[in-house]
């Protein structure tokens, strides 16, 4: 929720949500919320539904209905026709607010999704994090399918809880690709377990340290023992 005007005197109050797909207890939570919101700022409240698709634009925008005589509310509408698709990472960077709801809306294209990923690492700093994490929390599977795939196969800051987790997977994969080399290098023998235990460990820093006691041990048990 949002106002505009002084703090304790507003002009307007808007909620904002974000509305995946129909669910019809919602839109009596938005009317009570909104009558809630008047009875405590006394000023007009507005209700700005963020929804990924026409269908379900069409939804949300609909009159509700209430039990209160006299009392209903329609909700105003934000969907792809109402925000552009932003695929250029210098208009994305000079407004991160409007690129974030874009690759909510738009992400199933991947030009905005690598246009909104550029600008983060243009604009940086404490904010950027902020961007991409409510981008990722409230977009539809389809756009966190592109946002992870671009964050685990390129070298962009990593922000989102999956690709801090993915990115360390990755890595903890690449040091396991190393240790297997290294210890056939040194002529120590693999053993199908041994190399299933290792493949099988997604803690970096016990492969880290299997990896500096294979520069001096004399057989694999030494590497893996406890």
């Amino acid at each position: 929720m949002i106002t505009l005007g002084p703090p304790r005197d507003p002009e307007l109050a808007v909620v904002i949500e974000v509305q995946l797909e129909p669910v019809e207890t919602k839109r009596i939570a938005w009317a009570r919320y909104a009558a809630s919101l008047w009875l405590r700022l006394d000023c007009p409240v507005v209700v700005l539904v963020v929804c990924p698709t026409d269908k379900v634009g069409a939804w949300a925008a609909a009159p509700i209905v209430t039990k209160l005589p006299g009392y209903s509310l329609t909700p105003l509408v934000m969907g792809p026709d109402q925000v552009p698709a932003i695929t250029d990472p210098v208009e994305a960077a000079a407004c991160m607010e409007l690129a974030t709801v874009s690759v909510m809306l738009h992400g199933q294209s991947r030009p905005v999704v690598e246009a909104f990923v550029v600008a983060l690492a243009e604009v940086g700093g404490e904010h950027a994090p902020q961007y991409y994490e409510y981008a990722y929390d409230l977009a539809s599977v389809g756009v966190k399918q592109n946002l992870e795939e671009i964050m685990s196969s390129t070298a962009w800051p990593v922000y989102s809880p999956f690709a801090r987790e993915h990115f360390g997977k990755g890595k903890a994969e690449g040091e396991i690709e190393a240790l297997i080399t290294f210890l056939e290098a040194r002529g120590l023998t693999l053993t199908e377990q041994a190399r299933l235990r290792i493949a099988g460990c997604t803690d970096l820093a016990q492969i880290q340290e299997w990896i500096r006691r294979a520069a001096t041990a004399d057989s694999l048990d030494d590497v893996l023992a406890p």
